[in-house]
């Protein structure tokens, strides 16, 4: 995805849906700021974080599930409900992070090895 911030995330091995409200964050800023000026995350929305194999929860105030993805988009590492002021230090043969609300992995029956998608709805 080149110049598109928005996106729609799939599991193509599962057939499912992780979220359709995908914020996607470029930028040095996009990327820093995060989720942290939000309240909380509805079920469809979350961050796809270019170029972050690791990432804190510091000044956050709910919980999420983080996705470690591939550059070939496998899921390479699935952190589920990641509590406030905790950090996941390194998901090794990880690029980017997903992150959803609390129960979206679970929900998507998404699994370390499978491939993700994200496409553009912007």
């Amino acid at each position: 995805m080149k110049s598109k911030r928005h996106a729609t995330v799939s599991n193509a091995d599962r057939g499912t849906v992780l979220g359709d409200r995908i914020r996607v964050a470029r930028t040095l800023t996009d990327r820093t700021i995060g989720l942290l000026r939000t309240r909380s995350l509805d079920a469809g929305e979350g961050l796809w974080i270019e170029r972050s194999p690791s990432i804190h929860m510091f000044f956050m105030t709910y919980a999420i599930d983080a996705v470690f993805i591939s550059d070939g988009g496998r899921v390479t590492k699935i952190v589920e409900n990641l509590k406030p002021w905790r950090v996941v230090w390194w998901a090794p043969g990880a690029r980017d992070c997903l992150e959803l609300p609390v129960g979206a992995v679970a929900a998507s029956r998404t699994e370390v090895g499978d491939r993700l998608e994200l496409m553009p709805t912007d």
